[in-house]
């Protein structure tokens, strides 16, 4: 590791940024450096602003991409190297604002029924039922689960944020039902391989092979913009608990 790129963590983390954020920034000035083979220190603002026009002209990376590199390098820039040039602050990601994709019933239905494995099906079902991201649903733990007023306790949320969500009774049973299955003392969705983790590692990436069933990409019924697991937490239950009969429309979901 090099002591400017040392330096750059140390600022990162005074900060108060996470590690992802953190790992982001750096890999942004990796590609910076890389694209013109010499140390970040030695590009000049002509030459950042060549690069800035290259992600969007030639390689016409999406907003959310954009963002995620200018971030990175400004923050090196402006705080690691102390240079508040014009260019950082021209550079703008395109605007935009695309409405979420939400799945109906029977897509959701379709995309559960494709799992075999109870571990996924009921993790990918209390996400949907509650909300969660991904990594919040897959971390989730015994002791977050709150019976008796049918509430989930989620511990460090997207910026490290914990909240409370509503849990509805066929879901509460539902997970009743699955811990008895294994009764880890500390994980809802332990890993399948024995270590003493969370099934992250083998939910989160994509789904997109499953062990001894169908994938989701093979849910033909399901149009194929639809078959991320993320999917689901654009495409909440909580919009039906609102509405009258809601737990006998979970029950035939779930």
């Amino acid at each position: 590791m090099t002591a400017l790129r040392e330096r750059m963590i140390e600022d990162l983390q005074l900060h108060g940024l996470s590690n992802n954020t953190q790992v982001s920034c750096v890999r942004s000035v990796r590609f910076l450096a890389e694209y013109y083979r010499k140390p970040p220190d030695q590009i000049t603002e002509e030459e950042l602003r060549e690069y800035f026009l290259f992600l969007i002209k030639e390689r016409r990376v999406p907003p959310s991409t954009f963002r995620i590199a200018l971030c990175g390098i400004k923050f090196f820039y402006e705080h690691t190297l102390q240079k508040h040039w014009v260019t950082l602050e021209l550079a703008r990601p395109p605007a935009e604002k695309k409405l979420p994709v939400v799945l109906t019933i029977d897509e959701v239905r379709q995309v559960l029924g494709c799992l075999r494995s109870p571990r996924y099906r009921v993790c990918l079902s209390t996400i949907y039922a509650c909300g969660l991201r991904i990594q919040e649903g897959t971390h989730l733990r015994v002791q977050d689960i709150d019976g008796e007023r049918k509430m989930i306790h989620v511990c460090h949320g997207k910026g490290g944020k914990d909240r409370y969500v509503p849990l509805p009774e066929p879901g509460l049973e539902m997970l009743r039902r699955y811990w008895v299955t294994h009764r880890h003392p500390i994980w809802l969705f332990p890993s399948p391989f024995g270590v003493e983790d969370s099934c992250h590692q083998q939910l989160s990436p994509s789904l997109t092979m499953e062990y001894g069933g169908p994938s989701i990409v093979q849910c033909r019924n399901v149009s194929s913009r639809n078959r991320r697991p993320s999917i689901l937490y654009a495409t909440p239950m909580q919009r039906i608990c609102s509405m009258p009969g809601y737990p006998c429309a979970l029950s035939r979901l779930i």
